[in-house]
C-alpha cells in the first residue's frame, strides 16, 4: 500500500498549499456535522470526526468556532450528501464526493468538469466497486512493531501497518476509525499527520505524460467546485 500512502500525501499537499478553499470546505462540513446533531463533539460523533481530520489541514479555531456557532444558531439551510463516479484519461476512475443545498447545480458543475477535462459522468457504482473504504492514520515518533503491539494490546484490528521514511501508517476498516484513534491516543500519540476516511483504489494505474497531464487538470477543476469536500481515484501520481 506504500503507493497509496504517496498519492494521499499528493493530495493532502494539494490541500494544503490552497488554505483557503481548505478552510471554506472544512467550515462547511463542519456546520452540517454540528447542525445535524448536537454541537458538541463529544456526543456528535460525525462532528468529532471532522473536526479531528479538521486538526491535520491546521484549520484555524476561529473557522471552526464560526462553524460550530453558526450551527447553534440554527438556521433553514439543508445540505445533502452526494457521491458522484465517471471516468478520466485512458480509463482511469474518480470519485467525488459533495456536499450541496443545491443538487441541480452541482450535477451539472460536476458533469461539465468531467467534460471539459477529458473525463465523462459514469451511473452509480460504475467506479466505487474498485475502492475500498479505509481508515488510514499517518503518525511519526514510533515504529510500525510499537503501532502493532498498541493494537493489539487494544484488541484492535487493522488491516496493514507500514513504515516508510519517518511515518507509520495504519490501515483499517472504516468502523475501526475512532477505536485504532483512541489506542494511539491512549498510548501518547499527540499528533497525526492523517487520520482520515478515504476510499483507496484497489489497484492503481500508471498514466502517460500527456494523459497524466490531463488527469491532474480534472482533478484540479473538480476540486475547485464549491460544493466537492473530496476527490478520490486510482491514479499513480508518482514519487
Amino acid at each position: 500500500m506504500g503507493r497509496k500512502w504517496n498519492n494521499i500525501k499528493e493530495k493532502k499537499a494539494s490541500k494544503d498549499a490552497n488554505t483557503s478553499r481548505v478552510y471554506s470546505k472544512f467550515a462547511l462540513e463542519i456546520y452540517v456535522a454540528a447542525k445535524q446533531g448536537e454541537p458538541d463533539p463529544e456526543s456528535n460523533q460525525a462532528l468529532k470526526f471532522v473536526l479531528e481530520r479538521a486538526k491535520t489541514y491546521n484549520v484555524p479555531r476561529v473557522i471552526i468556532d464560526r462553524a460550530i456557532d453558526k450551527a447553534k444558531g440554527g438556521g433553514e439551510e439543508s445540505y445533502d450528501n452526494l457521491r458522484y463516479e465517471g471516468f478520466g484519461p485512458s480509463g482511469s476512475m474518480v470519485i467525488v464526493d459533495a456536499l450541496t443545498n443545491n443538487v441541480n447545480r452541482t450535477a451539472s458543475n460536476v458533469r461539465a468538469a468531467f467534460g471539459k477535462n477529458g473525463g465523462n459522468m459514469g451511473v452509480s457504482g460504475s467506479v466505487s466497486y474498485m475502492f475500498d473504504a479505509t481508515a488510514v492514520f499517518g503518525l511519526e515518533g514510533k515504529s510500525a512493531d510499537e503501532v502493532l503491539e498498541i493494537l493489539m494490546e487494544a484488541d484492535v484490528d487493522a488491516r496493514d501497518i507500514l513504515e516508510e521514511e519517518d511515518t507509520v501508517i495504519v490501515y483499517a476498516e472504516p468502523d475501526q476509525f475512532h477505536a485504532v484513534q483512541e489506542a494511539l491516543k491512549a498510548a501518547g500519540v499527540d499528533e497525526f499527520t492523517v487520520a482520515e476516511q478515504t476510499m483507496l483504489a484497489q489497484n492503481e494505474l500508471s498514466l502517460s505524460e500527456e494523459d497524466l497531464a490531463q488527469f491532474e487538470k480534472l482533478v484540479d477543476a473538480l476540486e475547485d467546485l464549491e460544493d466537492v469536500q473530496r476527490v478520490y481515484h486510482n491514479v499513480d501520481l508518482g514519487e
